[in-house]
Formats: structure tokens, C-alpha cells, sequence
């Protein structure tokens, strides 16, 4: 704050005039129209030298700017009152002196109270014929605006604002103090960023941008005499009705002619100004993510909006919160990635238009810091106030003509909340399974023998199809109801094995899937799902769980592997880069909230795994050679890992696909009705699979392609045993062999051809090295053939 020097004898004088007027001039100068006894008499109730001077001034209301994650693109902007504040310095000097000129042409000479004005006035307003005239300054002005934005109760603020001699009076008591502390200059800019200039534009920043889509610093005099002549009456002179064009245009010109009255201009340019045509943009400042700069952007806002509600550092209420963020003038760079967002609407769309009641939802989420970077899904982001959404997909709503969430919602459909549980994503779940089975110390090598039907001992209903026949057991099956054979990690993965990963489970303990889960950041929504993840007893009999049957969301799903890319380092998503508040203050509230959740060797063993079903290898892993969504690799054109995943009867279907820089999950359901009868595809153009590696690669364009690390060796290939050779014995003698060594010994129905007369043993799966108490499976020979048998027997895919 910066104080003038004041001629003491002048500052007295004014004391002193002012007292003497204040029970006569003020009222019949100011409120001609109020009764001169009511305010002589308030005036001798109330001197005005008793007067406060202490202004309280509080930071009037700020709009708030969303901005992209390249700190420049436009999301969002959100606003109670559409304001921010400048400097004097980004004003056009013609703003400066058209409101001089507009509203006190002694601006400069007066000290906050202008006498000689307010005696005026006083001799005009006692002839009734004469027009009525004021006798406030643009000081007082300003001490009336910050009063009322000061004001912690709706009373202050009508008291701000009331037509009383009281409040005329207090107005000049201030007047005159804050003409003592603040320069000129300074009164000027707090008038200019508080006034109101209708179409709600508050102060002259936001005046500039509505009326003329451009910053104030570009004012012509025309356009400036147009804004310095709107304070006065908004309404009346707003030039983009048809009732206040003609008034607008008179009032402008008005303001030139004081201008030049007071030689602010010269008479060439005065009339240069006059002659301008009125042409305002009339562009209202959008407002809230409804009003996004690109409507599909709205979803991605709309989970920032939501995010910020949640922070306590934003207020204890949710009421708090909302007027920091819509009052607090914040810049808020999101994390939102403007290559990836693109990409990713694209895709959507590209398999699924806007009015389809299938949902193609994609995130996008990265690694090791857990920012947002894209949110998509083929929907409107559009509250359907006017009744124009389709009839509700589920049969029993749209019986009772029940709308859905097509093709325009506000729901969040892609990151759960305000009664989204999420969907079910198949086996993409069958990563915890791995996770989990790592932390016990089960290496990716391990073997399962998987049949076509496992029969578990988790308990379920007897009547349920999944059951084993008469009985009440889990019995679950593979996609093509066929045995999956000897199944390690890598293979089991990339073929999707249920009956690997079901027996898997049931080893490692279903509840410790369901616990590797949680650390990975599922949070279980369903009511039905959270009793089941509540505790070790209910989880422990979850038998299907790994299998994809609980509920989650694109984002949950994109962070859970996200987590596994970071080398284990879990980080909760956050929409923002940056927040700085109104001074330019970098807020921590922003920064990466992350911690360590499982060790970097677990991490990388299963992201190893990962890389098969989606056509990539490391040199530690042993693929196999089918695989669920192997054309990602090229496709992406770089080092990658991920899952696909599909529930019964193909209600859903989902993918993830991930680089080291952007973990992306996509998942294809009917929001309205999750029983749909309809089957969602996956590698077909309108299915889900495209529009996920299409965000992959779009976002990877221009980035490095970065290896995913490899797991340590006792983690990958556990304890190694040497596996005997007993080609062309016996059956019996080679299973007694086997079986002594320490392995669980199979024989293969499938005959191979081999130098080795028929039956006898041909050779071993796998025939060199396997784990301690693995799988070896025994080929049997047809004879026939001098070529040595081996290797690994054709993969089977075994399904989503």
C-alpha cells in the first residue's frame, strides 16, 4: 500500500466540509428523492467525524482458468463472477481516461470526496425542474464495491448498497482515508477490476473479452467509451439487446464527447470514434465443464471438478470448495495430455457414434506419477435437459419410457461415483492373480497341468452353472472348453487359462488376489462386491474373482497396471499438473501422491508376463505362441504390455495396453443395462481393442521408446531342475523316472511323430530345464519319423 502526500490544510478543509454538509447537502445532493427530515436527523444522530475509516477490503471474486498439461490450451474456465483482476499497466490508457471522463472528471484533483461537486449538485437538485445530479467519485465508487465484496452477510451487503444518507456518508468518511493511503492510479485499477459491466462481465479484464474478444490493454477509444459508459447502467446501455443498442450508442458517444471535453483526446480523434460502428462480440465466458472449450473434454473436466471437491485443502465443506474454485481466481494446469485426448476421442468414435447405447470408454493414465492424461468415451458430455436422449436400454425402464445415458450424459461412466459401480473386466483381473502368487514366492515358471474344467474348493451355489454337476463346488471352465495342458505364468496369461488361474488362486489364497487388488487401487463399489472384499473369510472363498467378476472402472483398471509399470510404485490418479492461486503461489496440493506397494523384482515379473498377451517379449519370457491381442506390438510400434478380457455371454470386453510412459484401459459395456443381451467385440473395428492400442499409439507419437525392465532370474525361472531324458522308454518307466526326479508327470493324449518305436516315450514338454515339483508332460510317439520330437506342443487359445 502505497501513501500519497496530502496538503494537511486541504485534508482538514475536507473534514471539515463534509461535517457541515452532512446533515443538508449530502441528502438533497445525493438522495433528493428521501426525506430531508429523516437525514438531517440520522446526520445529527451520527457525526460524521465519528465516521469509520478503517476499509476492509477482500479480494473480490476470481474466475478460475483449466488449462491443458502443455499449459496453454484452453479446458475449462469456472466462475461465480467473471473476473480477473490486471494491472494498470495491461489497461489501454483510452479505458483510463474514458472512465475519468465517464464518471469524474476531477478524478486527479479531488481527495476522494469531491466538495465542490457536492455543493453542485446540492443548488441543483432544489430546482425540481432541473435533472438530478450525484455526487459520487469514482473513490467512493470503489469504497461502495469493496464494501459489499467485504461483506461476510447478505445484511452488510444491502447496507453496502442502500439508498440512505448513512450509508452516503460512511462512503465519503472512507473515501477520504483510502485517498490517503492509495495512489490515483491505484483507486483506478481496484475501480476498473470490481465494476460491473452486465452480460456478467465483472471488472474491465472480463468487460474487454465478452464485448470484444480481446485483453484490455487493446482498447480502442471507441470500444473504451463504450465500456466506461456500461458501469452506470448495465442493463439499460447493454449494446447486444435490441432495447439497449440505441442507448449504449448514445451513452459511448457521451463518454467521447467528455473525453474531449477534458482534452483526453484530440477533436480528430473524437470524431474518428464517433463515426466507429458498434460492434460487440457479445461472447459470454463459458461456464463450468457443460461449457468445455471441446464438448468431449467435458468428462475429463468433469472428474477434475469432482477431484477438487474431495480436497479438504480447498475447504471443510463441500459448499467451500466450490466457491475457492469458482471465487478463487486459480490456474489450474490439469494433466490432461492434448495428443492423447485427441487420440483417444478419435478412437472412441471411430468404433462406436455417439448415439450407440454401447459405451466404448477409454483412460489414460502415467505411470510412477498417477496424472490423468486422457479420458474418452462416445457420449455427449451434455446434461439432457430437453428430453432428447434415447429410450433406456434395459427393457423393464424403457417399458416405463425411462431415458438413457445416450447419447449425452454428465455421468461419470469412465471414473465411477454418483451410482457407477463400474463394469466387470474379465481377465484382465488375472494380473493380481500373478501378483499375488509372486509375493509367495512363486516364480513366473511355475507349471499347472490346466484341464478343460478345474474342480476348485471354493464353495458356490449348487444350482449355479459354474458348479460341478451335483455338486456345490467352483468348476470353471476355458473359453473354448477344451484343457489348456501344462501352463506356466507367461502362456497361461497370453492364452488367458481359467483353469491355470483358477488353481493359481486357490494356491496362493484368493484373499491375498482380492488384498493385491486393494494395494493396486480397485476400490470395490458395488455393494455386492465390497461385502465379498470386506475381510480375509469372505474373500478367501471368492474363487471367481480372478476371473475378471468384480466391478471396476477404465481409470481404476489403466492405474492398477500403471502401478505394475512404475516398478511397483502406486500412485493415486490425480487431473492436475499445477495449481497456482491468484499471486502466482504454486500450490503442493498438486504434486504426485505415491508410494511404494510392491517390490520393483514383483513389478517387473509381472509386467513380463504382461508383454505376452499382447505380442511383445522380453528375453526372460517364454510366450508360447498364442496370443489374445498380439497385434499391439506392431501396431504401437513399441515395447509393451497389457491384457485383454471378456465376462460370460460377452457382456463386456476389455483391454489394457501399456508403455512405459501411458497405461491405457479400455472397457466396452451398456452403462444402462449391464445384462445386455448384446456382445461386445474386441478385435473387430467396433470393438474395443481398437480404440485402445489406437490412444497407445496415437500417444506415443513423437515419444521414445523406453524397454520395459526385466525380472531377476530366481523370480522369473524359480529353482531350476534339470528334467531326465527318457526318450524312447517306456510310459511306465519314463513316469517312474520323472516322478523320482521330483515333477508331477502328465501324459499328452496327443501322438507325435518320432524315430521312437510307437508308444514309447517320444520326448518331454518341456525337454530341458523346468521347476522344482513342475508339470512334465510325456509325448508319446507314432513312429514313423527320423526327425527328433521336442519343443512345446501348439498353443491353444483359450480365450479373453
Amino acid at each position: 500500500m502505497r501513501k500519497r502526500d496530502h496538503n494537511v490544510l486541504t485534508n482538514a478543509a475536507s473534514l471539515l466540509v463534509c461535517g457541515l454538509l452532512a446533515g443538508v447537502v449530502v441528502a438533497a445532493a445525493a438522495f433528493p428523492a428521501v426525506a430531508m427530515s429523516g437525514l438531517a436527523a440520522k446526520a445529527g444522530a451520527e457525526t460524521f467525524g465519528n465516521l469509520p475509516t478503517e476499509l476492509t477490503v477482500a479480494r473480490a471474486p476470481q474466475i478460475s482458468y483449466l488449462l491443458a498439461s502443455d499449459g496453454k490450451t484452453p479446458l475449462a474456465t469456472m466462475y461465480d463472477e467473471n473476473r480477473r483482476d490486471v494491472k494498470l499497466a495491461d489497461i489501454s490508457p483510452y479505458m483510463v481516461k474514458a472512465i475519468i471522463a465517464a464518471e469524474d472528471h476531477d478524478f486527479y484533483k479531488h481527495n476522494g470526496v469531491d466538495i465542490n461537486g457536492v455543493a453542485r449538485a446540492f443548488v441543483n437538485n432544489q430546482n425540481d425542474a432541473a435533472g438530478r445530479q450525484g455526487a459520487s467519485t469514482l473513490t467512493m465508487q470503489y469504497v461502495r464495491l469493496a464494501i459489499a465484496y467485504s461483506a461476510t452477510h447478505p445484511a452488510d451487503v444491502v447496507a453496502a448498497t442502500e439508498d440512505t444518507s448513512a450509508r452516503k456518508l460512511r462512503e465519503m468518511r472512507l473515501a477520504l482515508q483510502v485517498d490517503k493511503e492509495f495512489s490515483k492510479d491505484e483507486i483506478l485499477v481496484r475501480y476498473l477490476n470490481l465494476a460491473s459491466f452486465g452480460n456478467g462481465a465483472y471488472g474491465i479484464y472480463a468487460a474487454s473479452q465478452v464485448y470484444f474478444g480481446k485483453p484490455p490493454s487493446k482498447l480502442t477509444i471507441a470500444e473504451a467509451a463504450l465500456l466506461a459508459g456500461m458501469p452506470k447502467a448495465p442493463t439499460t446501455n447493454d449494446p447486444t439487446t435490441p432495447s439497449g443498442r440505441l442507448p449504449a450508442l448514445n451513452r459511448r458517444n457521451y463518454v467521447i464527447q467528455n473525453m474531449l471535453d477534458i482534452k483526453a483526446i484530440t477533436q480528430q480523434e473524437a470524431d474518428a470514434a464517433r463515426a466507429t460502428d458498434l460492434v460487440v462480440k457479445d461472447k459470454r465466458t463459458p461456464n463450468g465443464c457443460v461449457a468445455a472449450n471441446t464438448n468431449s473434454w467435458g468428462f475429463f473436466c468433469d472428474y477434475f471438478y469432482r477431484w477438487w471437491m474431495q480436497q479438504e485443502t480447498f475447504g471443510s465443506t463441500t459448499y467451500d470448495r466450490e466457491r475457492r474454485l469458482k471465487s478463487g481466481g486459480y490456474t489450474v494446469v490439469t494433466s490432461l495430455d492434448v495428443q492423447a485426448q485427441q487420440g483417444a476421442d478419435k478412437a472412441v468414435r471411430k468404433a462406436k457414434s455417439v448415439n450407440s447405447k454401447e459405451a466404448a470408454m477409454v483412460a489414460v493414465v502415467e505411470p510412477g506419477s498417477g496424472r490423468v492424461r486422457a479420458l474418452a468415451v462416445n457420449r455427449q458430455f451434455k446434461i439432457d435437459d430437453k428430453k432428447t436422449n434415447k429410450l433406456n436400454s434395459d427393457p423393464a425402464k424403457s417399458k416405463k419410457k425411462i431415458l438413457g445415458n445416450y447419447p449425452a450424459t454428465v455421468n461419470p461412466l469412465l471414473t465411477g461415483g454418483d451410482g457407477i459401480s463400474g463394469y466387470q473386466a474379465g481377465s484382465t483381473f488375472k494380473i493380481f492373480t500373478i501378483v499375488a502368487a509372486l509375493e509367495k514366492g512363486i516364480p513366473l515358471s511355475y507349471t499347472i497341468n490346466a484341464p478343460a474344467q478345474f474342480k476348485s474348493e471354493y464353495i458356490i451355489d449348487s444350482s449355479s452353472p459354474a458348479a460341478c454337476k451335483g455338486t456345490h463346488f467352483y468348476c470353471p471352465t476355458n473359453s473354448n472348453q477344451k484343457p489348456g495342458g501344462p501352463q506356466n505364468m507367461w502362456t497361461a496369461f497370453a492364452q488367458s487359462v481359467n483353469t491355470y488361474f483358477v488353481p493359481l488362486e486357490q494356491q496362493v489364497g484368493a484373499e491375498n488376489v482380492v488384498e493385491a487388488a486393494k494395494r493396486l487401487g480397485i476400490q470395490f463399489r458395488s455393494s455386492g462386491d465390497a461385502k465379498l472384499a470386506a475381510n480375509k473369510e469372505s474373500a478367501h472363498q471368492w474363487g471367481a474373482f480372478t476371473l475378471g467378476v468384480s466391478q471396476t472402472t477404465p481409470l481404476e483398471l489403466a492405474n492398477a497396471y500403471a502401478t505394475l509399470a512404475a516398478d511397483g510404485k502406486y500412485c493415486e490418479p490425480i487431473p492436475v499438473q499445477e495449481i497456482r492461486d491468484p499471486d502466482g503461489k504454486k500450490l503442493d496440493i498438486a504434486n504426485p501422491r505415491c508410494e511404494k506397494r510392491f517390490s520393483t523384482d514383483v513389478a517387473r515379473a509381472a509386467v513380463d508376463a504382461a508383454r505376452c498377451p499382447v505380442g511383445d517379449n522380453s528375453s526372460t519370457s517364454k510366450c508360447g505362441g498364442s496370443r489374445t491381442a498380439g497385434n499391439v506390438k506392431g501396431d504401437v510400434n513399441a515395447p509393451v504390455a497389457g491384457k485383454s478380457g471378456t465376462t460370460d455371454s460377452e457382456k463386456t470386453a476389455a483391454l489394457v495396453a501399456m508403455t512405459k510412459q501411458y497405461a491405457v484401459a479400455g472397457i466396452m459395456a451398456d452403462p444402462d443395462w449391464p445384462q445386455t443381451n448384446v456382445k461386445m467385440k474386441h478385435k473387430e473395428k467396433d470393438g474395443i481393442n481398437p480404440p485402445v492400442w489406437e490412444t497407445l499409439r496415437d500417444a506415443m507419437k513423437n515419444k521414445p521408446r523406453i524397454q520395459f525392465e526385466e525380472p531377476g532370474e530366481k523370480i522369473s525361472k524359480g529353482d531350476q531342475r534339470s528334467i531326465p531324458n527318457v526318450k524312447c522308454q517306456s510310459v511306465d518307466s519314463a513316469k517312474s523316472r520323472l516322478k523320482d526326479a521330483g515333477f508331477e508327470v502328465i501324459v499328452s493324449e496327443t501322438k507325435v511323430p518320432s524315430s521312437c518305436k510307437a508308444g514309447d516315450v517320444a520326448g518331454t514338454s518341456p525337454d530341458d530345464r523346468t521347476i522344482k515339483n513342475g508339470v512334465v508332460s510325456i509325448q508319446i510317439s507314432s513312429g514313423g519319423a527320423a526327425a527328433p520330437p521336442g519343443g512345446t506342443p501348439p498353443a491353444r487359445r483359450q480365450g479373453g
